[in-house]
């Protein structure tokens, strides 16, 4: 972020979770410390630059610790900081309305 926030909470929010692979960064790291091939190979489709991108974003925000091994080859590791981790009650709610959402389609296609 550029150090303003919006006035807004809900703005707040979605300008550091609102791109799709952050979401998925997050639910990642809910499960624990990650390596980033870890991380590329979970999320998918997702580049090695794009990635990189939204990990540095997301360490700048404070939502995202990195920690680098001094080892050759170099071993980083990602992990979320207690405010990444707050974020799990939203990320709850999302798979929740996500699976209801589902459901309701899957029944709604059955006739």
């Amino acid at each position: 972020m550029d150090g303003v926030l919006p006035a807004c909470p809900v703005e707040v929010t979605l300008s550091l979770i609102s791109d799709r692979w952050k979401v998925l960064i997050i639910r990642d790291l809910l499960d624990g410390t990650k390596r980033f091939s870890e991380l590329k190979r979970s999320i998918g489709k997702v580049t090695q630059k794009v990635l990189t991108a939204n990990l540095r974003s997301m360490e700048s925000s404070g939502l995202v610790s990195r920690k680098v091994y001094a080892q050759v080859p170099p071993r980083v590791e990602y992990s979320l900081t207690e405010m990444g981790m707050s974020l799990k009650p939203v990320l709850d709610v999302l798979v929740e309305w996500g699976t209801a959402y589902q459901e309701k389609l899957r029944k709604e296609n059955e006739y």
